[in-house]
């Protein structure tokens, strides 16, 4: 198993250090790490590069804004080097030490797709306790929902809807390919994770969620929005913000 993880990264030079961190601290350090500087304005690359990553790092460039589109290139970019599997979480985010193990234990039990779980970051400017739990609990309702909306329903469909957050899931490269890849799209327009699991879905039934792959992730738009727009937001962008990217 050829296991790389993909990074995309818009103007997170003052956070980006972190999620290198535990990126290079994984009890399973057995894999190549790509970070797509999505065209930043604030010296992202630099930091990257200054970090001094202890393992093996490729830093390539996107400059077609998107969450889609830079993941979409690392993971090509990772494909085209030799990568047969591909874990993705985001720069503002903060995999558990043992993230890269569960997924490849997770690819080791016949999963083609691996959809983890997302929790808010505790390192960050905290959410107080109400919002916190008002937070997990909205998200555990959106996985559940998502299974009756009537978008994630098509009989093409193999299997049933699964919530796969862009900033923790993984993927053989075989079937990235298969299904598509990302949709090289802006966060504004389409929800890349979504497009894709649903892409997936009617070609394989070999996907779900594994509850011990674990990242946290950033909390920001909830401190910046609220919890009713932030939920507003990630259902169909309901909700519109002027700014979307939030640092």
């Amino acid at each position: 198993m050829n296991l790389w993880v993909v990074v995309p990264a818009y103007n997170e030079a003052h956070g980006i250090t972190a999620t290198l961190e535990a990126l290079a601290t994984q009890t399973d350090r057995d894999f190549t790490l790509v970070v797509v500087d999505n065209d930043s304005t604030d010296g992202t690359a630099d930091v990257v590069r200054g970090f001094g990553y202890p393992g093996a790092l490729h830093l390539v460039h996107e400059t077609r804004k998107g969450t889609g589109a830079a993941a979409d290139t690392g993971m090509r970019h990772a494909i085209a080097h030799g990568a047969t599997h591909l874990a993705r979480t985001d720069a503002d985010c903060l995999p558990a030490a043992d993230w890269t193990a569960r997924v490849r234990a997770a690819f080791g039990d016949g999963l083609l797709l691996v959809a983890g779980r997302l929790r808010p970051r505790t390192d960050e400017a905290p959410l107080s306790p109400l919002r916190r739990a008002g937070l997990v609990g909205a998200t555990e309702a959106a996985a559940l929902f998502g299974r009756f909306r009537p978008g994630n329903r098509d009989p093409r469909y193999l299997g049933p809807y699964v919530m796969a957050p862009g900033c923790n899931m993984a993927i053989t490269a075989g079937l990235y390919e298969s299904a598509g890849g990302f949709p090289r799209t802006a966060i504004e327009e389409v929800h890349e994770d979504r497009a894709l699991v649903n892409a997936v879905r009617t070609l394989t039934s070999a996907y779900g969620v594994r509850r011990d792959v674990r990242v946290a992730g950033s909390a920001r738009r909830v401190r910046a929005w609220g919890l009713r727009r932030t939920l507003g937001w990630y259902a169909d962008h309901r909700y519109r913000p002027e700014v979307v990217d939030i640092r």
